[in-house]
């Protein structure tokens, strides 16, 4: 009998873990499920440290008064009160839920909040809990079924700017720092490095974020993202990174615009990286265990500095990656494992500092007309030595298409809608690089 009992005993507690809640969940204001309409799709990446409360009004006010989810894997409820009434924009409702461990993933009641919510947003802490409890979940459907389907605002601050883009970084030990990163680019410590198989918001193709940036020197790690990954994929690549304090606002036409307190605070910057636009774009050394060098004339990443005001009047268009304002263009590179800066360069990623003859030589230019091309992109070139070749690559690096250089025009009405970059091959192995729109 007492054997009997002890059974039960043990079956009865056995059941209680496995029902036990596996989230934990606080709740502010109206329980009545509304369903606005007018809502914006947007994206907040927020660079930790605290909140522009310039940037989370803009993100509520582009949720149409609808209920805001905010998730988590660690803290509590610090959200609620700050973004229901503190703000002064009106929502339904704000609730916190916090994942307690991965079973959280598949709880309905869990699923079910993410998918109704108008609003979304994904609190700091480790992005590798993140990564380990949602990847390959319901959440993860939930969370992109918000992003592209329902297309509501999604933002996210430290960890949760980390993941939303389609590349992330996911450290399961150590993170890296920019020592580690520019030494010795295979570092164990670069893993999690993933692309295209996790979130999948807006105008983040090919490009991977980073947080706290100047705080915690920063920038030599995300050169390092990018490095490895246009190694990897022979593509090119795009950065976002923020300060702490500081926001930046993806609208749904890809105008990307930067919040802090600049110029009262200096350090409320954030940063825009693309990796140099010539045909020759990948890193020259990248070896294990070897410092990295990535020069391409002084070149490699063409980075556009913004800094943050209240009024988020600094932006870069995502479209393009070159029409911006209330920046300031640098070029960066890394020589034998160290990052360095050149300030004021202009936007041309296809300019180098050091060999400018191989791609604008001299006494000589490439006209392009009409930019914007609609059907036609003809050419017109000053020099006497001839056009060997055109190439058409999108902004990842993907050729698209090509032509004799003595065809002196290109049908482009096949193209998808955006700007791409025309390479013209020239004698002695110079080419000459120029943007247009389509």
């Amino acid at each position: 009998m007492l054997k009997l009992n002890l059974i039960l005993l043990f079956a009865f507690v056995f059941s209680a873990l496995l029902c036990a809640q596996s989230y934990t969940s606080w709740f502010t204001g109206d329980t009545t499920d509304v369903q606005p309409e007018g809502m914006l799709p947007s994206l907040l990446l927020a660079g930790g440290g605290g909140d522009s409360d310039e940037s989370m009004q803009w993100l509520l006010e582009r949720a149409a008064g609808g209920d805001v989810v905010v998730i988590r894997a660690s803290g509590s409820d610090g959200y609620n009160d700050y973004l229901y009434s503190q703000l002064g924009v009106p929502v339904n409702s704000v609730q916190t839920i916090r994942f307690d461990g991965p079973q959280a993933a598949y709880d309905e009641y869990v699923i079910n909040q993410i998918r109704k919510a108008e609003c979304l947003f994904i609190a700091g802490g480790d992005q590798y809990d993140y990564y380990t409890y949602w990847k390959d979940t319901p959440i993860e459907e939930a969370i992109n079924y918000l992003l592209n389907e329902k297309r509501v605002p999604v933002g996210g601050l430290s960890a949760g700017m980390a993941i939303l883009s389609r590349c992330y970084y996911a450290p399961s030990g150590g993170s890296l720092t920019a020592a580690t990163a520019l030494n010795n680019p295979f570092h164990s410590n670069f893993n999690v490095l993933g692309k295209d198989d996790f979130l999948q918001p807006a105008y983040t193709q090919n490009l991977i974020t980073d947080t706290h940036y100047d705080q915690r020197e920063r920038a030599g790690r995300h050169l390092g993202f990018l490095a490895r990954l246009a190694h990897e994929h022979g593509e090119r690549f795009f950065g976002i990174a923020a300060n702490e304090y500081t926001a930046i606002a993806i609208d749904e036409n890809g105008i990307a615009r930067a919040f802090g307190e600049f110029p009262e605070y200096p350090d409320d910057l954030v940063y825009f990286l693309q990796t140099n636009c010539q045909e020759a774009f990948l890193p020259e050394i990248i070896e294990p265990a070897t410092p990295l060098t990535w020069n391409r004339g002084q070149s490699a990443v063409k980075a556009y500095a913004v800094p943050a005001r209240p009024d988020g009047s600094g932006f870069l268009d995502l479209n393009d990656w070159q029409t911006a304002e209330r920046g300031e263009w640098q070029n960066w590179y890394v020589e034998n494992g160290e990052l360095l800066k050149i300030f004021d360069t202009g936007p041309d990623c296809a300019a180098t500092i050091s060999n400018t003859r191989g791609l604008h030589p001299d006494g000589a230019d490439v006209q392009l007309f009409p930019n914007p091309a609609r059907e036609w992109l003809y050419w017109q070139w000053t020099d006497s030595e001839p056009i060997e070749a055109i190439r058409i690559f999108n902004l990842y690096g993907q050729l698209m298409l090509a032509a004799p250089g003595s065809a002196m025009k290109i049908s482009v009405e096949a193209l998808p809608p955006g700007a791409y970059l025309a390479h013209f091959q020239l004698g002695g192995g110079q080419v000459a690089v120029r943007r247009f729109v389509r």
